[in-house]
Order: C-alpha cells, then structure tokens, then sequence
C-alpha cells in the first residue's frame, strides 16, 4: 500500500501550510478573538488561493478534488488554528456535488467556490446527540415544507449564508438547504471553549420543496445525511491531527530551548518520551483520519473506517494537547503563549466529535453486524 501523497496533493498541503502559517499568525488570531471570531481577510485569501474551491466541481468554478485533498488543507488550519469555516464548506460542497440537483448545485456551488457563501452545518442534537435521528421535524403541503425545531452550537452559525440542516420529513430523514436570514430562523450567539463563533438556530419556517436536498432527483435521504455525517467527522479528524501538530511542535521548541539545572528540558528522559508518545498519537490520528478520507473519496464503504479516525481524534487529540499542556509548565496556563490555545481547540473540536466511547459503541455495532 501506497501512502505517499500524488504531487498535486503535495501541492495542496504546501500551499494550505503557506497561506496559514503567513496569515495565521499568534498575534492576528489573538486579535479575532477579541473581534467576532471570523478572520474574514484569511477566508478572502483562501479563497483567491483556490482552496475553498477544492472540492466544487470544474464546472462550477472548482477543482474538483475529494475528501483526502480538504483533510489536507484542513490539517493545515489545526496546525495553525485559523478560525475559519473551512471544513463545513468544503463538505457541503461535496454533499451537494453528491446528492443536490442541478439548480441546487447552481445555486450554492459557485458562492462556496468564491467564498461569498459561508456555509454552516447543523449536526448536533440535544440530548443523546445522534445525528442520524434528526429532531428537527419538516411536513409538507401544497409543495411548502414547514420546518419546526432547535439546533444547539452551530459553527459559524451567526456568520452563515448557508445552512445545511438534518430533518425529519414527513418521517423519513432529510436535508433541507436553509437561508438563515429568513423569518422564522432565530440565532443565538454561544460562547465556546475555543472561541469559535458557534450559535443556537431556532427554526419555525416554511420553504418550498426545492430546499430539500435532492428534490426531484430520487436522492435516497437517510444515505444523503449518513454521507454528510461521515464527511463532517473525517473533516474534523483532519483538524485535530493538524491541531496535535502545533501543539508539539512549540512543545518541542519550549523543550529544546528552555533549561533546567543546567540542562535543556529535552535532556530529560521523562519530557521527552511524554513528547514522544504524543507524536506517536498524532501520527495514529493522521493515517486514521487520511484513511477514512480516502475510502470516502473512493466511494467504498467507510463506516468503520470514520468510526476510528472519530476514535482517534476524540480520545488521542486530548491527550497530545493535554501533555503539551504539562509540559510547558506554568507558561502554559499564560494565555498570551499560544500553547493554551491548542488545548482549547483540541477539547472543543472533541466535543464536537462525539466521544471517544460512543465511536467505539458504533463500531462495535458495526463490527457486530457484519
């Protein structure tokens, strides 16, 4: 098995790591934070750069890669912990290349190729948190779907043009494409961990049947939203190799530059096989998280595959950032040292991954099963 890059995908993860590392920088995401969240020159800049565009088909203004290329990009932003939507607009423009129709796709793919389309996508539930039991609940009539329910923590919500909601339709899952700026759609900015700009979407709406995912096209709606389900927890995976990556890569610097009793810290045994084990994790969330994308991209069937990269980057991202965290001693709880930023990025993004135990539930159900 081949696991060396193609050279244009090299090309994407260097020109990912390029624009971030030269935009990203400490001192301009501190200044994001204070602001509303959104680095809105940065997002400008990826998009001239072409890489909002990955994964848009030619023909609609993109290039027309898959999921690997996005995880590649999207290892660059953890890296640097950029705050941008990139991940949700790179998959709902491979949801709607999968599964829109050709005016959903004309629509909306164009915007996301630019960037003039911000995209957010409504995954969370209350309570159990089972994506694939919308609680969102949609009727139709006379061609107009109502749309009745409540979405916790969407990021990016407030700053949305787009948003892509899982649904209840007439009893059977769906995806309905809604305009946040339409009466009856209420968002509520919600502080969290990272400072990413996430918000609560009240929704008691009406929109024609055009805004259902697929309408028209006998799109299966269950397989459509296990689709979305799937691209969004390996996007995030992504995020969290990039995210340990930074995170030991200033341990290692604090490590080799800081002493103690006459000694560099990374002369001592304890600290450095602690930062070992967190490269050894970090490279199990990379080859985990680039094997779930590519059996996407290639259509097979990925769902035990994203059940593990989920796992890893659950469960093994809290622990590098966490051991980064002890490492640098009592800098690290300085939050003008951007060490404690990883961490918060690294707790966040898990939380939004679901937990480490309910990936392992899925996959032993799968396993079971089969």
């Amino acid at each position: 098995m081949n696991f060396d890059l193609s050279e244009e995908q090299q090309v994407i993860k260097d020109l990912a790591l390029q624009i971030f590392s030269g935009q990203a920088t400490v001192e301009r995401v501190k200044a994001v934070e204070k602001a509303d969240g959104f680095d809105r020159d940065l997002w400008n800049q990826l998009a001239n750069s072409g890489i909002q565009a990955l994964c848009v088909p030619e023909s609609f203004g993109g290039s027309g890669f898959g999921a690997v290329e996005l995880s590649l990009a999207l290892m660059g932003q953890g890296r640097h912990v950029a705050p941008v939507p990139l991940w949700s607009s790179g998959v709902a423009a491979l949801a709607l290349s999968d599964f829109g129709n050709e005016s959903q796709q004309a629509a909306h793919l164009p915007g996301i190729a630019s960037g003039d389309t911000v995209v957010g996508i409504a995954l969370a539930e209350s309570g159990a948190n089972d994506v694939m039991r919308p609680a969102v609940v949609a009727t139709t009539a006379n061609g107009r779907v109502t749309v009745r329910g409540f979405k916790p923590a969407v990021p990016f919500a407030q700053h949305a043009s787009l948003l892509i909601v899982p649904v209840l339709l007439d009893g059977v899952e769906q995806i309905v494409l809604l305009d946040p700026n339409q009466s009856g759609v209420t968002r509520t900015p919600v502080t969290t961990t990272n400072h990413e700009p996430h918000a609560h979407v009240d929704i008691d709406t009406e929109v024609s049947v055009d805004a259902v995912l697929g309408h028209g096209a006998g799109i299966d709606g269950r397989e459509a939203l296990r689709s979305l389900f799937e691209h969004s927890l390996a996007a995030l995976a992504a995020i969290q190799v990039g995210v340990a990556e930074g995170s030991l890569a200033l341990t290692a610097s604090h490590l080799s530059g800081r002493t103690q009793f006459g000694k560099p810290l990374s002369a001592f045994q304890a600290t450095t096989q602690r930062a070992a084990d967190g490269y050894i994790t970090t490279e199990a969330m990379r080859v985990t998280a680039l094997n779930a994308a590519w059996r996407l991209a290639e259509g097979f069937d990925a769902r035990r595959d994203v059940a593990v990269a989920a796992y890893w980057a659950s469960e093994g991202a809290q622990q590098v950032v966490t051991a980064a965290q002890h490492l640098h001693g009592g800098i690290g709880a300085d939050v003008d040292y951007p060490v404690h930023r990883y961490f918060l990025w690294g707790i966040q993004l898990a939380s939004v991954l679901g937990s480490a135990s309910a990936h392992l539930s899925r996959l032993g159900n799968l396993i079971a099963r089969t």
